[in-house]
This record gives structure tokens, C-alpha cells and sequence, in this order.
């Protein structure tokens, strides 16, 4: 049987959600822990790796990440990949799962989004709510062709390299839907959905499965904001995934956020860099992508470039490059 990971960060004594994914089947669960997570964190059927077992781990990415810091996660990833798993997932500890909490086979014949949109907003197909991901361009939430009729789906064969699924409650929204709604959200349950090649959607690390051949993708940007890291990452990793033959794939809600408490305008804040670059990355990402290059030397070629037009500071560079280390080093092993 496939082996399966799902990795969450904690700061927190184990919550319900890390109980709750403890006590799915055929899963393995693993947290990272970090200087403000409790000494005696303990949570049955969860392997909890702890301040002083990352610092004797092996990987040289360790040694670049900064400490109290939501990338800590990528120490997980590495862990997971290295016990073998070949199918990795991530949530965050206030995503409490459902009873059948899964994701949907990594090849298929899903419905599509049809070719022709540069992005859309993936919310639009779950829901008729004035309601949009972080990460999605201000310019575009009212724009035509930002949103999208169900109607206009038709299925096909894919392969997956990476599957989003949603969350009810509390979805994952941008600061400004929050201060000016923060209506609270229910998807609808409906079938997956792919999303053709050249088309953006934001996605983000809250519920989220790669294949393992992808390991590089899950890298972190640690030196962005806190607010900007998961979904530049997704940026980043969507052409990368077009040029190896694989797509994203997004399904309907499978966990309920109970969100942990947030300064509103401090989220604002450090989303500042979604509101103002997003479209710009989606060039810098689109022209710098290679179709015959290793999915590592198109991460590192993307980051580049990025750092060339001041999106990410060199000092990225420096964790990127220590991450695909490790990365070679498990792939060797």
C-alpha cells in the first residue's frame, strides 16, 4: 500500500484537528515543532520532531531556516519523503479533517476548466458568495472571465502532480475579505476540478497533497512575508508543473477551520506584496520557465529571476539552494 503523509507546524499544545488527523487510516501524521511550541508536546499516533531533533537532523536546509517561522514545515517534508512516502500532504492544526478526509487518485479523467484564462478564481466554481482566494489579483475579482460557470467544464484525462482542497467555515481569504465581510463560507460538494496548462489559480499549504516526484515544489520562500510564503510558492510551482506534463487540481471542502486568532491588519500588512506584484510574478515565473529543464533547475532558474527583479532577496537563494540539496541527497538514497 502507498504510504502517506500528512505534515502540520505547530505552536500550540496538540489541538483537536492534529487528533483528528492522527486518528485517520492509512495515514502517518507528522508535526514540527519550533522554540514556541510547548517542551512536552505529546499527542498519541502523531511523531513529533521536536527543536533539539531538527538541529541533529542531517539536512542542510536546518541549518538556513530561520526559527519561529512557518517554514519549519520543509524540515517535515524532507522527513516524510526520506520514510518513504509517496504521497505528501500538509494542513495547518486549526483544519479539523473529515471522517474521509482523502484526496482523489494523482491520474484520472477529471472535469477541466476550459483553456483561454490566464487566471481565475477557483471559489467562483463552489460557490455563487462574493468570496476569493488569497493570493488572487485585486484587478481581477470583479473583472469578466474571472469567475466561471460550472456549465463550461468538460472532463479529460490528466495527470496530477498537486491537489488543493478547500476549507468550509473559514476559507482561506485575504486580510481585505476579512475586515470588509468575513462572511463565513460553505462549498459546495461537487467534483474535482483541473485547471488546463498557462492557466494561474492561487493555492495555498492549509490542505494540500504533492506527489513525491514534486518534493522540490513544497520548498517555502522563508525570507517573504509570513502571508506571502505558501502562495508565492504555489506562483512558482504552477508553470513548473505545466512543463513536466502534470496539472493542479482543486476539490471541494474536506476540513472545517476553527481559524487560530489574527491580528487583521497585521495580515494585511504582510500580504501587501499579493496586492501589488501578483500579476507581475505570474510573468516573471511564466517567461523564466524552461520546457526541457529538471523540475530542481527550473525552481532555481525561477528564483533567480525573481531575485534579479526584487521579488525574493538573495539570501532565498541561499535556503533554495541547500533545500535542493537535501532534496538530491534523499533522491540518491
Amino acid at each position: 500500500m502507498m504510504k502517506k503523509t500528512v505534515i502540520l507546524t505547530s505552536i500550540n499544545p496538540p489541538t483537536p484537528a492534529i487528533a483528528q488527523f492522527a486518528a485517520l487510516p492509512d495515514w502517518d501524521v507528522l508535526v514540527v515543532g519550533d522554540f514556541k511550541t510547548p517542551p512536552d508536546w505529546h499527542c498519541p499516533a502523531v511523531t513529533y520532531v521536536s527543536v533539539e531533533m531538527q538541529k541533529a537532523l542531517p539536512f542542510k536546509t536546518v541549518q538556513h531556516l530561520p526559527w519561529n517561522h512557518y517554514a519549519r514545515k520543509m524540515i517535515g517534508y524532507l522527513l516524510a519523503a526520506r520514510e518513504g512516502a509517496a504521497l505528501l500532504a500538509e494542513s495547518d492544526d486549526d483544519n479539523l479533517p473529515e471522517a474521509n478526509w482523502q484526496f482523489p487518485e494523482m491520474a484520472g479523467r477529471y472535469d477541466h476548466i476550459p483553456e483561454g484564462h490566464d487566471i481565475v478564481n477557483i471559489y467562483s466554481l463552489f460557490t455563487r458568495q462574493p468570496i476569493w482566494p488569497r493570493g488572487f489579483p485585486l484587478t481581477r475579482i470583479t473583472a469578466p472571465g474571472s469567475t466561471l460557470d460550472p456549465a463550461v467544464l468538460a472532463p479529460q484525462s490528466a495527470r496530477i502532480g498537486i491537489w488543493q482542497a478547500l476549507a468550509d467555515d473559514d476559507p482561506d481569504v485575504d486580510a481585505i475579505y476579512r475586515l470588509t465581510s468575513n462572511t463565513p463560507c460553505r462549498f459546495t460538494r461537487r467534483a474535482p476540478v483541473v485547471l488546463p496548462p498557462r492557466t494561474f489559480s492561487p493555492f495555498n499549504s492549509q490542505n494540500t497533497a504533492f506527489r513525491r516526484e514534486f518534493l522540490p515544489l513544497m520548498y517555502l520562500p522563508a525570507r517573504v512575508n509570513f502571508r506571502v510564503t505558501d502562495i508565492l510558492r504555489g506562483y512558482v510551482a504552477q508553470p513548473i508543473l505545466w512543463a513536466a506534463g502534470y496539472r493542479l487540481g482543486f476539490l471541494g471542502p474536506t476540513v472545517r477551520q476553527e481559524r487560530n486568532a489574527h491580528d487583521l491588519l497585521a495580515d494585511f500588512t504582510s500580504e501587501l506584496p499579493l496586492y501589488t506584484d501578483i500579476e507581475r510574478i505570474m510573468d516573471l515565473v511564466n517567461e523564466r520557465v524552461q520546457p526541457d529543464a529538471s523540475i530542481s533547475d527550473n525552481l532555481t532558474h525561477v528564483y533567480r529571476h525573481l531575485a534579479r527583479h526584487g521579488i525574493v532577496k538573495e539570501a532565498e537563494l541561499i535556503l533554495l539552494s541547500a533545500w535542493l540539496e537535501d532534496v538530491a541527497a534523499l533522491d540518491r538514497t
